[in-house]
């Protein structure tokens, strides 16, 4: 018998619309004949499942939905809301209390991965290089010289807790920052400002099934944008180039590191982690528990150059997600 599985998207902020195109990737990728396949839609106003076109309300009660006279209930949830509260553990606490498993990390690593300050800090204690950053708290004062004097020209500002490089920006004169500190709060009640880092961008993914730890291909992020910014990562500005073109040694090390992050953090499903190359060091940038799903997202490319294919690697995960959850509810 199939199972249904519940491809949730959507979400309270501004990265709904890429929540649409991972959607519709990881729909195109996952096994049909293995499963039936329902797109769920969650924001403020709404939670429906798109059921043959038409819209119906969910029932947040036991997360299920009737259509045509039946009682449909989901057997697995695959989230793929980048940004809350799909992100942020909220979901996954949800489906938690109704016993629903899923595809990506648990309420503790979903909560510490998306608050970027207190994971790098976090991680900075196990020795993992960060970026040296400052955090601002909405309506809290602070002092764009004292900023200036500690992190140094250029640096970055962003949303603590977002991604899709939505309201980020790098600054390069004085006059800029106050500006763009102002412009990340629209989109988050707290902003994270980092030091600049020179050097080239990688990104590698990995994750656990039964078949053992998968540690995928890096790669190469290159772009003539300031930085890897909304247009360069979903409107082509860039090249990607898997695997990158560093040396095998370094290669190595960048994904020992990326699989110790994943057990520091107690990740499941598919994590990404990005990194700045500075002479021949990985700094770490952030950690991203649901990584963007497009048919030329990251992941996918990797997938492809360590010679698998997505349909099987969500499978993989699917089962081993799904029964490890059944074994679990058997100790309790």
């Amino acid at each position: 018998m199939k199972k249904n599985i519940a491809i949730i998207w959507g979400g309270y902020s501004s990265e709904k619309v890429v929540s649409e195109m991972s959607a519709a990737g990881i729909c195109s990728f996952i096994d049909k004949e293995r499963y039936n396949i329902y797109r769920v839609m969650i924001d403020r106003e709404v939670w429906e499942v798109d059921y043959d076109g038409t819209g119906i309300p969910l029932n947040k009660n036991d997360f299920s939905f009737i259509a045509d006279k039946q009682h449909i209930v989901f057997d697995f949830a695959y989230i793929t809301i980048h940004g809350t509260p799909g992100e942020d553990g909220t979901l996954q606490g949800y489906l938690d209390m109704l016993g629903i498993p899923y595809s990506n990390c648990g309420v503790l690593a979903s909560a510490l991965t998306f608050n970027k300050f207190t994971c790098n800090n976090f991680l900075k204690s196990f020795g993992i290089e960060v970026a040296n950053s400052v955090i601002l708290r909405k309506n809290e004062h602070y002092r764009t010289g004292e900023i200036i004097s500690r992190l140094g020209l250029p640096l970055f500002v962003k949303p603590n807790a977002g991604g899709s490089s939505f309201a980020t920006t790098k600054v390069k004169e004085p006059s800029q920052l106050e500006s763009a500190i102002e412009e990340a709060f629209l989109e988050a009640p707290e902003v994270i400002i980092e030091c600049f880092i020179s050097g080239t961008e990688v990104t590698g993914g990995c994750f656990e099934t039964y078949k053992g730890f998968t540690v995928l291909p890096l790669t190469e992020v290159v772009t003539s944008n300031e930085f890897f910014d909304y247009n360069a990562k979903y409107l082509g500005e860039v090249e990607e180039i898997t695997p990158a073109r560093i040396s095998d040694e370094i290669t190595l090390s960048i994904q020992q590191e990326t699989e110790r992050i994943y057990r520091l953090i107690g990740a499941r499903g598919i994590v990404r982690a990005d990194y700045i190359l500075s002479d021949n060091r990985p700094v770490l940038l952030e950690v991203n528990t649901t990584p963007g799903m497009t048919t030329t997202s990251f992941i996918p490319q990797q997938v492809a150059a360590a010679g698998m294919n997505m349909r099987d690697v969500l499978t993989d995960i699917i089962e081993y997600e799904y029964h490890k959850h059944k074994e679990n509810c058997k100790g309790r």
